[in-house]
């Protein structure tokens, strides 16, 4: 349900105590380890107030490891992700972000970070949010719009194929997550206020929000699917999203975001379950974003991040050669 109440009002029904139910929820240090790690979809029916994201800041470093890692800045489209809960406070699901990246000759890749378990509170009073997650990242492509023969083939063939090729989401090429310098720790933190791990520029920073958190997380590896064709083509598609993205998502690199909410509003139950499907369809159809665009990545200067579209039609087309000779 989109926002479409002034940003300062809340409605009635919260309750609250949720958050204080056990002295070792508190900050500065949130404890929330006795709570289980719950399925993101297991518990909607329990939900009845949510915080929409109207502006969702990314941050990653385009060149890490170098001397100057030029850090990007890039807001998602608004209201990607969102916060459920009940009206004590307990969250038990986590709404998070969802694009596609279109080119013509190889279709649209959606990109999902989809939430594989969280757990958490909300206090309205204190307008502060600890929650915890799990989420992996996938990417497949789906047909779109616009069309072109090559792609079509493309298409054709993965349809077609009985191989587990990225053509829809349950086949879709997996990458792995965890906690900043720790690998074997798939649990990650949300907590309140903005990340202190770098300054963000005033472009990224939305003081008329009701309540901001930060969340950051480490890129793994890729899954593996247990077939050397399939692995071999999925890499050629990761390493063309991480030339377009400004390696977004390349292994080692730690992806940040600000998370700044609106105003809490209640919860409908049957619109929060058909959310993501719904932003699909709309990408699939070529449609963008729900609720509008976002914005391209910048440098902290406010100059625009530009990839090398040279290197990337030369992926591309690697992509392209790799389909005709094996499929």
């Amino acid at each position: 349900m989109k926002p479409n109440q002034p940003s300062d009002i809340v409605p009635p029904g919260w309750v609250g105590g949720f958050a204080e139910s056990n002295p070792a929820f508190a900050y500065p240090n949130p404890d929330l380890t006795s709570l289980l790690m719950l399925g993101n979809m297991a518990n909607i029916d329990l939900l009845q107030r949510q915080q929409g994201v109207e502006w969702p800041e990314f941050s990653w470093e385009t060149e890490k490891g170098q001397a100057d890692p030029k850090r990007c800045f890039q807001m998602f489209a608004p209201y990607i992700s969102r916060l459920g809960y009940t009206d004590t406070g307990r969250v038990y699901s986590i709404i998070c972000p969802q694009q596609g990246v279109c080119q013509t000759k190889i279709g649209c890749m959606n990109v999902e970070v989809t939430v594989t378990g969280q757990r958490g509170w909300v206090n309205e009073t204190t307008r502060e949010v600890a929650a915890d997650m799990t989420v992996m990242g996938q990417i497949w492509f789906s047909p779109f719009a616009d069309e072109d023969f090559i792609f079509q083939v493309l298409w054709d063939s993965f349809k077609n194929s009985p191989l587990p090729f990225p053509k829809d989401k349950a086949n879709s090429i997996k990458v792995t997550t965890h906690m900043s310098g720790n690998p074997d720790q798939p649990i990650f933190p949300v907590r309140r206020g903005q990340t202190d791990l770098f300054k963000s520029p005033d472009f990224a920073i939305h003081n008329e929000a009701w309540a901001v958190a930060n969340v950051e997380v480490e890129i793994g590896p890729i899954k593996k699917t247990n077939n050397d064709l399939v692995d071999e083509f999925n890499q050629l598609v990761m390493d063309v999203f991480n030339m377009a993205s400004g390696n977004m998502l390349q292994p080692g690199n730690l992806l940040s975001w600000n998370v700044w909410f609106t105003a809490p509003k209640l919860v409908d139950q049957e619109e929060w379950r058909t959310h993501a499907e719904r932003w699909r369809k709309s990408i699939d159809e070529g449609h963008g974003s729900p609720d509008g665009p976002g914005t391209i990545a910048h440098y902290f200067d406010g100059t625009p991040f530009s990839p090398v579209e040279k290197l990337i039609e030369d992926k591309i087309e690697d992509i392209i050669d790799w389909i005709w000779e094996h499929l």
